[in-house]
């Protein structure tokens, strides 16, 4: 099946993928093996089974997050099609960042699940002080900074070349938009980081919770672009 040409008003410039998009895909692809419940070990009785399948909800939880950085930079090659060398290089530190970042990231989903579960999930996730706690969040937070922050620097290297792009009014905005929503998950992840660095310590300056303002500034920050959007494209502005 074709590729549109064009996607929600925005005309699709990388319809054909690049060497630099292959190499990403691959090392998302990778990252995803890296993360399986069971890579190294197949079960050989029930109670392992069942050992293993407690984690799966972490498993799910960090395939998510890997999809939303997978995602920005598949939605950002195929807006701009880009393939320069500063391209390359944030693309590259992309990889070089997720990688890193995979197993602090199925530790904090782990961590997470048993939290939330009591105990009955992901029960091989061991936190044995606050200490620890505010280490583990600081890590995984540094590797959410910054690949938010390399996803930001991608979509201002598009912007850089919106002329030469040539994009539209419409199309503009778009870019400017995803910069900002990048930059808010970006600010989060910075402020859990710098919480974990040198806030006090105890369960109400936990840096986790600055997380869980995501799940309201993001659907209130996409419904006003939204709505700026379709007045922007609508026919008669």
């Amino acid at each position: 099946m074709a590729r549109p040409d064009n996607e929600g008003g925005f005309r699709l410039r990388g319809r054909e993928m690049t060497r630099t998009e292959t190499f990403t895909d691959a090392a998302f692809a990778f990252a995803l093996t890296l993360l399986v419940v069971s890579i190294d070990h197949i079960p050989q009785s029930f109670d392992e089974l069942a050992a293993a399948m407690q984690g799966i909800p972490a498993f799910g939880l960090s395939c998510a997050l890997l999809f939303l950085f997978w995602h920005g930079h598949w939605n950002w090659s195929r807006r701009y099609g880009l393939e320069d060398f500063p391209s390359m290089v944030l693309s590259f530190v992309l990889v070089f960042a997720v990688l890193c970042y995979v197993y602090p990231m199925r530790y904090m989903t782990s961590i997470f699940t048993n939290w939330v579960t009591g105990g009955r999930l992901s029960a091989d996730a061991q936190i044995e002080s606050l200490a620890e706690l505010y280490g583990i969040f600081t890590i995984y937070s540094i590797g959410f900074s910054v690949m938010c922050a390399v996803i930001i620097g991608l979509y201002w290297r598009a912007w850089r070349l919106r002329d030469m792009l040539e994009l539209n009014a419409a199309e503009r905005f778009v870019t400017r938009a995803e910069m900002g929503s990048w930059s808010i998950l970006a600010g989060v992840g910075l402020a859990a980081t710098l919480m974990g660095l040198f806030a006090p310590q105890s369960m109400w300056t936990i840096p986790g919770w600055v997380y869980l303002s995501l799940p309201v500034v993001m659907p209130v920050y996409g419904m006003v672009v939204g709505r700026r959007y379709k007045r922007l494209a609508s026919p008669s502005s």
